[in-house]
C-alpha cells in the first residue's frame, strides 16, 4: 500500500509522440500505476507541430491536478519536453525532483517545426534548484556536441550513458527499470537499459 506522503508523478513525452505502448515512459507509467501511485501522463497537443504555450498550459493543468493531492511531485521529461521545462517552466508548486531524459541540443532544432522550443532560454528555475538531474547518452543524434557541452552550464548533475542513442524506442528503450527505481528511490543510480 502506498503511503499518504508518497510522491505523485508527471511524465512528459517529446516531439511526435502519442504515448504509444512499449516506450519506456509508457511502460514506467503503467508500472508505477500498478504499484498504486498517482501518475499524470498527458497527451501534449499537436505532437507533430507543437506550440510552446499550448504544451505549457497542458503541463500546468496536470501539475495543478497533482498538487491538489498535496503530495510531492516528481517530473520525468523526455526530449522536447526537457526544453519546455527548462525554457518555459510551467507554473506549479510541490515539485520535489525533475529528471530530464535526452534533452536535444537547441541548435539541432533551429530549422525545424520545433524551432521555438530550441529558442527558449536554458535555465533551471529557482524553484527547481538542487532538484534537477539530466540523463543522456554520449551518442544522441539530437545532441551531437554532447550533453556536457550543451547543458553543462546549468550546473545540474549529468548522468551520461555510453552508446544509448536518443533513449527512445529506436534505441531499444522499451521497459527501463532504472527509471522506475529512481522514481521510487531518488538515491538510485540511473543505468542503461539491458536487453531482455
Amino acid at each position: 500500500m502506498i503511503h499518504d506522503t508518497a510522491p505523485a508523478f508527471l511524465f512528459l513525452h517529446g516531439w511526435q509522440n502519442r504515448r504509444e505502448p512499449g516506450q519506456w515512459h509508457s511502460e514506467a507509467v503503467a508500472e508505477l500505476r500498478s504499484r498504486g501511485y498517482r501518475v499524470e501522463y498527458p497527451q501534449l497537443p499537436q505532437p507533430d507541430a507543437p506550440v510552446v504555450e499550448a504544451w505549457r498550459a497542458t503541463v500546468e493543468a496536470s501539475l495543478a491536478a497533482l498538487a491538489a493531492g498535496e503530495r510531492p511531485i516528481v517530473v520525468v521529461c523526455h526530449s522536447l519536453a526537457c526544453l519546455l521545462w527548462l525554457g518555459a517552466r510551467p507554473v506549479g508548486g510541490g515539485v520535489e525532483r525533475v529528471l530530464l531524459v535526452a534533452p536535444p541540443a537547441p541548435r539541432v532544432l533551429q530549422d525545424s517545426v520545433v524551432a521555438a522550443f530550441g529558442a527558449l532560454p536554458l535555465a533551471v528555475a529557482a524553484s527547481d534548484e538542487g532538484r534537477v538531474t539530466i540523463v543522456a547518452s554520449d551518442n544522441d543524434e539530437y545532441c551531437p556536441e554532447g550533453v556536457e557541452s550543451a547543458f553543462g552550464s546549468l550546473g545540474v548533475p549529468l548522468v551520461v550513458l555510453p552508446g544509448q542513442g536518443h533513449l527512445n524506442t529506436e534505441a531499444g528503450y522499451g521497459t527501463w527499470p532504472s527509471v522506475v527505481d529512481w522514481c521510487e528511490r531518488p538515491e538510485t543510480q540511473l543505468v542503461a537499459r539491458t536487453a531482455s
